[in-house]
């Protein structure tokens, strides 16, 4: 094999021995799995929200934006059910920087072990405050330690299409937004839904063992080719394709950032805002297209906007080093208004 030998990693059980959820919280995150799954079954007239950071780091200003949404929780959760983002691993369209769990502190060498500790004290700390959380599947081998924290997974535009990611989605109790790819494909997309959905034999843990199929399997649209995709027209679309291949709890999620805030072909993460009353005013008078649409992606921390990495010194308190986000005043105000407004 082409590689060198770094250090041998622990078992993944003595981590999680150093690092233990209590038993309230393990209660607990099964029950905010199953508020999302009734979401998805129309059960529950609730939107399902992701909010937070693109990327959890540094931890400090991670875990100071928990306990801010925390907070606000109290005031709009008859509305909304919030999961925070928080997301460990952080796939590139060609090199960079791979997320906390890969390499804790960006500006040193990646180190799987101390990033493996970080991410799971950090998500430990965040759901015994009893906040649900979300995370993308990135490397779908090392989901145990983090897979059993999560309320909500999201497989993304780059993997949407690839066969593992799609068995993985299968085979977890747990909801799985999958991404419509960055080429903007529907059709693939809501593809990724039906394999995601339908049961599948395959290896896992080294045993052969057949996948029962995901029915809280759904689309996360992200936009597509420097467009937005969330208008009627695509929505219609989407309704078309799923209705045609018989799609368990057809939903979608919109998330707001990404292609989907896009000026002149430049982003703008101050669109994420106004684009979730556009699409709620505009799904009003179509009832079959206001039930499709389950809730939204939003990308936001504590202060507004984004640096880069190379960019000294680095602002540790809550500025992102990966997408722009809104501030935490932007996004309480879009909380509460939203809140508000379903109201």
């Amino acid at each position: 094999m082409n590689y060198t030998l770094i250090k041998k990693l622990p078992l993944i059980d003595e981590i999680i021995r150093e690092f233990p959820l209590s038993l309230s919280t393990q209660q607990k995150i099964l029950r905010d799995r199953q508020e999302i799954k009734n979401i998805l079954e129309g059960k529950d007239n609730r939107y399902l929200i992701i909010v937070g950071p693109c990327s959890a780091w540094p931890n400090h200003a991670v875990l100071d934006y928990a306990q801010r949404l925390l907070k606000i929780n109290e005031k709009v959760h008859q509305q909304l059910k919030l999961v925070m983002r928080v997301y460990i691993q952080k796939p590139r369209t060609t090199k960079g920087w791979m997320g906390p769990v890969n390499q804790p502190d960006p500006q040193a060498n990646p180190d799987i072990l101390a990033g493996i500790k970080y991410a799971r004290e950090m998500m430990v700390k965040i759901v015994e405050m009893g906040l649900p959380i979300a995370d993308e599947a990135l490397f779908t081998h090392n989901a145990k330690g983090f897979l059993e924290l999560l309320s909500w997974v999201a497989i993304g535009a780059r993997s949407t299409e690839n066969q593992e990611h799609r068995v993985f989605a299968s085979a977890i109790d747990c909801a799985v937004g999958l991404k419509n790819p960055t080429h903007g494909s529907l059709t693939i997309g809501v593809n990724s839904i039906v394999a995601a959905q339908h049961p599948h034999v395959a290896v896992f843990e080294g045993q052969e063992v057949r996948t029962h199929g995901n029915p809280h399997a759904h689309l996360v649209l992200r936009g597509s080719q420097k467009s937005p995709n969330y208008s009627i027209l695509h929505l219609e679309e989407i309704s078309k394709i799923m209705e045609m291949q018989q799609i368990k709890n057809p939903s979608v999620l919109i998330d707001v950032s990404h292609d989907n805030c896009l000026i002149n072909g430049k982003k703008n993460h101050r669109l994420q805002m106004q684009s979730i009353f556009e699409i709620i005013d505009n799904l009003q008078s179509r009832p079959e297209l206001n039930n499709l649409v389950k809730g939204f992606m939003i990308e936001s921390f504590i202060k507004e906007g984004s640096q880069k990495l190379n960019s000294l010194p680095i602002d540790l308190n809550g500025l992102s080093i990966t997408d722009p986000c809104l501030s935490w005043e932007q996004t309480e105000e879009l909380l509460l208004n939203l809140a508000k407004k379903l109201a």
